[in-house]
């Protein structure tokens, strides 16, 4: 099975996605490396316990695969979220 190409809804967008990534995980305590944020899911892996392996992880469950992901993309959101309500909050005094 091939790898899955992610389709942002904003063009050209993919580059600042994968700075906002190694930023999150950063402040979440993880090292990772700015040019190669995508590794960061062995980090995850391990300090969760998931046998996550470069290949070969037909063995993983959806349940393992899931926390890895839910991890690093709750950790995305949750920033996201900040910013959009400190954004708002912003406007707000503005008007």
């Amino acid at each position: 099975m091939g790898r899955r190409r992610r389709q942002y809804a904003v063009p050209n967008v993919e580059q600042s996605m994968k700075q906002f990534k190694a930023q999150v995980m950063k402040n979440e305590g993880y090292a990772v490396d700015p040019t190669r944020p995508d590794d960061v899911k062995y980090e995850v892996a391990k300090e969760l316990g998931v046998p996550l392996q470069p290949s070969g992880n037909g063995e993983l469950t959806t349940e393992e695969a899931g926390h890895i992901g839910g991890k690093i993309g709750g950790s995305m959101v949750k920033e996201m979220i900040r910013m959009a309500q400190e954004r708002l909050a912003n406007n707000q005094q503005k008007q």
